[in-house]
């Protein structure tokens, strides 16, 4: 009997350890503090192209700021207080993505033109949600090349497509594509004028494969607009002369590459000495021949 009452005493205390280790994790988990996520986009327009969003994630952790990874973002787009959900997307190991928007149609802008959209993050264990907000217009860039008195210039027009009109005195960057920067002409600010126009002459004697040049007009991340790019495919460059030897035989070439005269000369080479080798081991047989019958006359 005193057993069996010491075994139920036994039990009451292992479980009562178990319901306040519970409650202590729980405080625990209440007391643990989430850190604040920062979200941050750009509107990306491509004229004849696709529209997207670039976001980045980032959070300050003991006094240091850090990429927020593997997080889902969700797109939404925001028509009179009722939000439609476009797709999501999730943060590479840089805490970057991008959500692409294949059709400016996609999406419904307010009764004043203005597109609403929102990039929501519903939050975890470790940071907390977190919202970012774009109110961006439509605009669209109209550019084109011309030739006047032997100077080739670009032409470009900046449209608000929402009011049907063109946008004054805003600048717009003109630049040659280039593979790691790009190479700006023109003056340093090319503003629109009363028409919501600029013309740039083209430098000579920029280099281009086949002597086409690719010149972006840009309206680098407006208030307003976002950012929006025409492209203009130019043939008014210099060509590039190929002086690669990839295809030619030469000493840095591959081994499928090299020049004959080498290929030649150390073959030679190689049999060559092969064939002194072969001359050698012959001569030796002989000469152990000749021994033997030298042993066997000497007998007889």
């Amino acid at each position: 009997m005193k057993k069996h009452i010491k075994f139920r005493h036994i039990f009451l205390v292992l479980l009562n350890l178990i319901l306040v280790s519970g409650m202590f994790q729980d405080l625990y988990a209440q007391k643990t503090k989430k850190n604040k996520i920062r979200l941050k986009a750009d509107y990306v327009k491509m004229m004849e192209g696709e529209i997207y969003l670039n976001i980045s994630a980032g959070a300050k952790i003991k006094k240091q700021n850090i990429k927020v990874s593997n997080i889902e973002l969700t797109v939404y787009n925001e028509i009179d207080d009722e939000k439609i959900k476009l797709g999501s997307v999730v943060t590479d190991a840089k805490g970057e993505s991008r959500f692409t928007i294949k059709d400016i149609n996609v999406i419904k802008p307010d009764s004043l033109n203005i597109y609403n959209l929102i990039i929501s993050f519903k939050g975890n264990d470790l940071f907390k949600r977190a919202s970012k907000r774009l109110s961006i217009k439509d605009a669209e860039i109209k550019a084109s090349l011309f030739t006047k008195d032997s100077i080739n210039y670009i032409k470009a027009t900046l449209i608000d497509k929402g009011k049907d009109s063109v946008i004054i005195d805003e600048s717009l960057n003109v630049q040659v594509q280039r593979l790691f920067r790009p190479l700006k002409i023109g003056k340093e600010f090319n503003n629109t004028d009363e028409d919501g126009t600029i013309i740039v002459p083209i430098e000579e004697g920029i280099p281009g494969v086949d002597g086409i040049l690719t010149i972006e007009v840009v309206l680098n991340d407006s208030d307003d607009y976002g950012t929006v790019k025409a492209l203009v495919k130019a043939p008014v460059g210099t060509p590039i002369v190929d002086e690669s030897t990839f295809d030619q035989r030469t000493l840095w070439s591959p081994r499928n590459k090299t020049p004959i005269s080498i290929l030649i000369f150390t073959n030679l080479l190689i049999f060559g000495i092969w064939g002194i080798f072969v001359y050698l081991i012959v001569n030796l047989f002989k000469i152990k021949k000749e021994g033997k019958n030298l042993e066997v006359e000497t007998e007889n």
